[in-house]
């Protein structure tokens, strides 16, 4: 009997380095997969569809949304994302772990809908080094980052629900956290069932 595939859900505010983070434990963890979501906000230099977003119109997210096609989605900083459910189910199904990458607002409605999932939040060592981070991307305008600041503070309100939290002070430091994080997950009795019925039959 094959185990179901386990959901690793991470958030953090904007700036965090949480991006980084999670490609940094795909490549460790090879059969480790990252959940791709859909967006209605522009692609970035060097993204690429499908890859680091499904980039879709707003009226292509919305029938979306319309059809029940997303397990969970929200609008952050005026651009709506979403996670379909079909991705997870086929993923939970054929034994895959998924690492999904979303927002307080959608790892929120997850933990609402009663989902086998592990909620990672990671943090950054303080609100001034993450300003500090955001205006070294030179990648928004200041507007955006106050605004990014201020939801910052909301999200980091909500860490307390999460199973697990990482603070990215050190970047190797943190990475190896997750990896902790995912590797204890991996060996829970509940998960692994079935290896202590197959060691029983050997003999």
């Amino acid at each position: 009997m094959t185990r179901e595939g386990i959901l690793f859900v991470i958030s953090a505010p904007s700036g965090t380095g949480k991006t980084s983070l999670c490609k940094e434990i795909v490549d460790i963890f090879p059969a480790l997969r990252h959940s791709v979501s859909y967006t209605t906000r522009p692609m970035r230099t060097g993204e690429k569809d499908g890859a680091d977003y499904h980039f879709v119109s707003s009226e292509k997210f919305a029938a979306m949304v319309e059809a029940g096609a997303f397990v969970e989605w929200a609008e952050v900083h005026g651009n709506r994302y979403g996670t379909a459910l079909a991705t997870l189910e086929q993923a939970r199904v054929a034994g895959t772990d998924i690492l999904l990458d979303i927002d307080c607002q959608g790892a929120a409605q997850l933990k609402a809908s009663s989902a086998q999932a592990v909620f990672i939040f990671v943090l950054p060592p303080s609100l001034e080094e993450l300003e500090r981070r955001l205006r070294g991307r030179n990648t928004d305008h200041p507007e955006v980052i106050a605004r990014r600041i201020n939801n910052a503070r909301d999200e980091l309100s909500q860490a307390h629900w999460y199973d697990y939290l990482v603070v990215n002070d050190d970047f190797f430091q943190a990475r190896d956290l997750l990896r902790a994080i995912i590797l204890a997950e991996s060996c829970r009795t509940t998960r692994l069932a079935d290896v202590i019925g197959s060691v029983l039959n050997v003999d």
